[in-house]
């Protein structure tokens, strides 16, 4: 069992960088929900045989040119940091600055014009972070590269390109505006329930969606990662109804609640959980399994009392750091197996 002062050793105290980015990358998805009809647009009236043709048709629809990089990203699942990865080993995928690319059967060609640039190739360079996409950027030859390579890289008669940019065929569906609408829409769909909607944007709920995404990254498939989640036996109000944790993680009918709280200023979540500390500590303990909890934040700190409740009321408390989740993580396999 930990001690407050031992956990707070470990604590970073302040909203981690990764919390803050996550934050203002969901707040960009009503932009792109709202502009998502035009992008629509452009692809349908583009011609999937000319490649120039999509950037005629984003000039004469006026549709800035970082915006249109910034749904392909998001429509891929290919950010900053993939791309970076493929500025910096540009060399090895395409030798010579040209790709080579199948649509349709027909074979096209693009000569790059500004990959690969120097330094990091970054959402702010790119400016497709929350500020700079609310500031429409017209097209360059940087632009046009990026594009390129998320409309048609996963296309690439290369091999190896082929297999690095997989996910990068959106212009396989140039043209075609009933596929092209279904799949966008269904993909925003998606990317809403990931970002959790207005609510998570909330750094609070972020802290939740992060560590899930960390721990479904680390542990193998067979543990089951289930946010909001119940464990059978464990109740409260006298029996009637099930105990909620932020995350339950199972394997094999073996089950962790784990609770969460990070909080930067004062307030009474951390009060609350220490209130059901105990009854919640007991009841997993009886059914045979386990409670751990992810306690962070200056504020939380600062209730000593609360905190110390937890500690003693808890199988395993760690701070809110990715060191910390490994913590975590080798508690889980060693009590599920």
């Amino acid at each position: 069992m930990r001690l407050k002062e031992e956990l707070e050793t470990y604590a970073c105290k302040w909203w981690p960088e990764n919390l803050v980015a996550q934050e203002a990358e969901a707040s960009i998805i009503p932009t792109l929900v709202r502009t998502q009809d035009g992008f629509i647009s452009i692809l349908t009236l583009a011609n999937p045989l000319n490649i120039e043709s999509v950037f005629e048709v984003m000039s004469a629809s006026d549709f800035a040119a970082n915006l249109f990089l910034k749904h392909l990203m998001v429509l891929t699942d290919y950010g900053s940091e993939p791309l970076q990865r493929v500025n910096r080993n540009f060399q090895d995928y395409f030798p010579s600055k040209m790709i080579e690319f199948a649509v349709s059967g027909v074979l096209n060609e693009y000569q790059f014009l500004a990959l690969p640039v120097r330094g990091t190739l970054n959402n702010k360079k790119m400016r497709t972070d929350a500020s700079g996409i609310i500031q429409a950027v017209s097209q360059n030859p940087l632009y046009k590269d990026l594009i390129v390579l998320l409309l048609f890289g996963g296309n690439s008669t290369d091999d190896r390109a082929a297999h690095i940019l997989r996910k990068c065929n959106v212009g396989n569906l140039i043209g075609n505006p009933v596929e092209l609408k279904e799949f966008i829409k269904q993909r925003y769909i998606y990317v809403s329930r990931i970002t959790g909607g207005a609510q998570a944007n909330e750094l609070g709920n972020a802290a939740q969606i992060y560590a899930k995404n960390y721990l479904d990254s680390k542990l193998e498939e067979n543990y089951i990662i289930t946010s909001n989640g119940q464990i059978p036996g464990v109740t409260h109000n006298d029996g009637r109804t099930l105990t909620t944790f932020d995350l339950v993680v199972e394997k094999d009918g073996k089950y962790i609640g784990i609770e969460i709280s990070f909080q930067v200023t004062t307030n009474s979540t951390i009060e609350r959980k220490a209130g059901q500390a105990k009854a919640r500590f007991s009841n997993v303990a009886t059914s045979g399994n386990y409670l751990a909890y992810i306690i962070d934040g200056a504020g939380n700190f600062q209730r000593t009392s609360a905190l110390t409740t937890i500690c003693e009321n808890s199988h395993c408390t760690v701070a809110y750091t990715d060191a910390e989740f490994d913590v975590l993580i080798s508690f889980i396999q060693e009590k599920l197996g």
